[in-house]
């Protein structure tokens, strides 16, 4: 069964299931013990700490093992904080940032802190001007991705990390997605990853401090990984994950271009999805991107529907829709960009995807979108007839319609829009009432892919009434 979901979690590394067993037998001391067993428990940390250090860039003595990214994250976040607290409070990130860096954020600003949250444009990318702006005097820390988990968009992360180095003011990179691929470039000051992405074992992250960086461990101290991450490490999971960040390096530096390969195998992926299904919008950075990572979001689709229907195909993939979320809510990441949620769809490709395995899914796809299509009912011109469940639609007297979605989730108040625009006249206006979060994000998105004119959001007795007006 083709996996396709490599950004939530690698399939583990064939280097890292032999480190992992061998460390299992060699590395389960104390390698703060000076016996034997501990002595060479440390030759094992030390090897790894040597070769993570090395694919980061930057030195042993900079890099902290952790229980995952998400630690990393946040131990990098709230150290620099706390170290720079009079200098100022006030952090900045970009909109897109995974789910670590935004908790974080909630609590110091809970806590008294102020936050700047960078907008990006309509393919993820921050402007490296806007960040910039963003660093007045009482800047704390900013925190920025290398590359985005669920569009691929690629940041200035180079070009940022002068700006801030300028400044004074420390950038946190969140290199989770990229560090698979190469060294983060530029002067960063800390930087976090998670070896899951890469193909180690779950449960170790990497949390990088360069020297000259201000940084006050939060909690109590542990005499163990510089006080950063208290606590007896996971040492055979640390070493497996250090070996296949090393065959991976080792690989490419062979001349083993799998990021090329890969690359190649998901501008296929690009070119062909809006060929092959009606309505599509796919997403992100078309060339400043990640490698292996291609998202899409298609029209009038339920996104768990969808993902239902290619797993029964064979395909593991994930999804940004607020209809796949326990939350009912869009993505952040694409509710930021200002793209369609609905019928989402993220396919991240692990290292040895074969190219008959993505030919398989073009196959499969378009009558995975057409099944799920079918169950709403897909828009016409002029129906006939209401199917069973559509919502009413209440026709004014004025050149316009009223549509009452109310109750119904994505993607039915798109649909119900879809079906009606073509009722009134050039400059009508059709107006929905959705009390469904994904809504406010999918209405105007679909107003862009469609030319017609997106007028705005007014109050409603519940919920909120979208207008659009017919331009063509």
């Amino acid at each position: 069964m083709p996996y396709f979901d490599a950004a939530s979690a690698a399939p583990l590394h064939p280097v890292a299931r032999e480190a992992l067993l061998a460390a299992l037998d060699e590395g389960w001391a104390d390698p703060a013990r000076l016996y034997r067993e501990g002595r060479r428990a440390r030759l094992l940390l030390d090897a790894a700490r040597e070769a993570a250090a090395d694919a980061v860039g930057c030195r042993p003595d900079e890099l902290t093992f952790t229980p995952s990214g998400t630690h990393a994250v946040h131990s990098g976040m709230f150290g620099v904080l706390a170290a720079r607290r009079r200098v100022g409070r006030r952090l900045v990130h970009s909109a897109v940032e995974h789910s670590a860096v935004l908790h974080v954020a909630e609590v110091h600003a809970a806590a008294g802190g102020t936050v700047t949250e960078v907008p990006v444009d309509r393919t993820g990318r921050v402007a490296r001007a806007a960040v910039a702006d963003a660093l007045g005097g009482d800047a704390a820390l900013v925190c920025l991705q290398s590359a985005n988990h669920e569009v691929g968009t690629a940041q200035p992360v180079e070009e940022v990390a002068a700006d801030c180095r300028e400044a004074g003011v420390p950038l946190l990179v969140d290199a989770a997605q990229s560090v698979p691929w190469g060294p983060v470039p530029g002067a960063w000051s800390v930087l976090t990853a998670s070896a899951h992405k890469w193909g180690g074992p779950p449960g170790v992250g990497l949390l990088a401090v360069r020297k000259g960086t201000r940084f006050a461990p939060q909690g109590p101290l542990d005499e163990r990984e510089s006080g950063r991450s208290p606590g007896f490490g996971n040492l055979p999971a640390v070493v497996a994950a250090a070996a296949a960040l090393r065959a991976l390096r080792a690989a490419a530096a062979g001349g083993a271009d799998e990021a090329g390969r890969l690359g190649g195998l998901v501008d296929r992926i690009r070119a062909r999805v809006p060929e092959l299904v009606p309505d599509v919008e796919v997403v992100g950075d078309p060339v400043r991107r990640l490698p292996h990572l291609v998202t899409f979001s298609c029209l009038y689709v339920d996104g768990e529907a969808l993902l239902h229907e290619l797993d029964r195909a064979g395909f593991s993939v994930s999804s940004g829709s607020s209809c796949t979320s326990s939350t009912l809510t869009p993505s952040h990441v694409l509710r930021a960009m200002g793209v369609l949620s609905e019928g989402n769809v993220r396919v991240s490709l692990p290292y040895g995807t074969e190219a008959a395995d993505v030919e398989r899914f073009l196959t499969v796809l378009p009558e995975a979108v057409r099944s799920v299509r079918e169950r709403f009912g897909v828009p016409v011109q002029e129906p006939a007839h209401r199917p069973a469940g559509a919502a009413e639609v209440a026709e004014p007297a004025a050149p316009g319609l009223v549509v009452d979605a109310l109750g119904r989730r994505c993607p039915v108040p798109v649909i119900e829009l879809a079906k009606v625009i073509d009722r009134v006249p050039v400059g009508g206006t059709v107006t929905v009432l959705s009390d469904d979060a994904a809504a406010r994000q999918d209405i105007p998105a679909w107003c862009a892919m469609r030319e017609q004119e997106y007028v705005g959001e007014e109050p409603a007795e519940r919920g909120a009434a979208y207008v659009v007006r017919r331009r063509v």
